[in-house]
């Protein structure tokens, strides 16, 4: 593990410098920082107040690395932030509760089928009834949050239950329900320092492609023709 988060320190180092412009998404949002390594003994008492180990891999990141920052997507959130059941607002009256087992094993969604007229009094009583079921808190039980995908998507690291260690995407935001992180391109179940490596190696693959110009190419037109493309991240 020691030998992968040097590994990572490094990667952050070389994207830095190939990103200088914040070309790629997320970039002008962290900037390539790193919120301060966190002591062993907060990390404890993280742990014994939400009665909760953290996934080793985790604690590595954060000890030796940083506490949040650079990152996937919008960036890493901080530990402190991670009790938020939603990074787009942040209410310390609706946290998650990673105390309890995370309850799914398999990608889980809901559809609203209503039985009643759209423009009836009944229809809005059974559409109330749906959410209130679709976007409850504990189905996110055994989870802490981690990264903010935007558009109330969030990408939360499971702290207990069988899923534990790996990364579960909360997509109700967008009617997709929850199910196993594949945002960045995985087809397996990924734990956080695999997950972040792969970001990293997406995203110097992705600076690299953009930024290989032929002598005829200047970097000022490479730079305008990557708006007519598609990057990895992005799937609309």
């Amino acid at each position: 593990m020691n030998e992968q988060t040097e590994r990572i320190k490094t990667k952050i180092s070389q994207l830095k410098k190939l990103d200088k412009d914040y070309i790629l998404f997320g970039s002008q949002n962290h900037r390539y920082r790193l919120n301060p390594i966190i002591s062993l003994e907060r990390l404890q008492q993280f742990e014994f107040v939400n009665k909760i180990v953290l996934p080793k891999d985790y604690v590595a990141f954060l000890a030796n690395i940083g506490n949040g920052g650079v990152g996937p997507f919008y960036g890493l959130e901080p530990l402190e932030d991670s009790l938020f059941d939603d990074l787009d607002y942040k209410r310390p009256e609706s946290l998650l509760n990673p105390s309890k087992p995370f309850l799914h094993t398999n990608p889980w969604n809901l559809e609203f089928n209503p039985n009643v007229d759209d423009e009836s009094e009944e229809y809005e009583t059974q559409l109330s009834d749906f959410e209130e079921k679709y976007f409850g808190k504990d189905l996110m039980n055994g989870t802490i949050a981690i990264c903010n995908f935007g558009c109330g998507v969030n990408l939360n690291l499971v702290v207990n239950g069988r899923e534990y260690g790996n990364i579960w995407t909360d997509d109700r935001g967008s009617d997709n329900g929850i199910h196993p992180s594949s945002e960045l391109g995985n087809t397996y179940r990924i734990g956080f320092l695999n997950w972040y490596e792969l970001w990293l190696d997406n995203s110097m693959n992705e600076i690299n492609s953009k930024f290989s110009v032929t002598d005829t190419t200047t970097i000022e037109t490479k730079q305008i023709e990557m708006g007519r493309k598609k990057p990895w991240w992005k799937f609309w």
